[in-house]
């Protein structure tokens, strides 16, 4: 069992820069990948980025690539989302996920664990 808590969301100006957490807890965690999603409203769960079970290897979507990054901290059971160059279109509730797996996953279906999500709103 892994459970998920994410934080750092709020309200940010286009432009801007946020970090989102998430906190872990289980023995399994550093061995699955680790991943982020965003839903708005009335809209489909999305990939965003994932990390593989040690940090090596990271995928985007494209979306975000070269405005996000993701990391871990597997001493600490930590995932981050540090998201910069923010716009209007990147609001939406953030959810941390773990894999089934320690390869990287844009799946929802490759996702066993999920937090309760973070609210991040950009404001134009």
């Amino acid at each position: 069992q892994v459970q998920l808590v994410e934080s750092g969301g709020g309200l940010e100006q286009a432009g801007g820069s946020l970090r989102l957490s998430c906190a872990a807890s289980g023995r399994t965690f550093s061995s699955r990948a680790m991943g982020w999603f965003r839903q708005a409203p009335g809209k489909e769960r999305e990939f965003v980025a994932a990390i593989n079970w040690n940090g090596s290897f990271t995928t985007y979507a494209d979306s975000v690539k070269g405005r996000f990054t993701i990391s871990r901290d597997n001493a600490k059971n930590m995932v981050y989302l540090q998201m910069n160059s923010l716009k209007p279109e990147d609001t939406a509730v953030y959810l941390c996920a773990a894999a089934f797996a320690a390869g990287l996953n844009s799946r929802t279906s490759g996702y066993e664990f999920w937090g309760q999500g973070t609210q991040v709103t950009v404001s134009s």
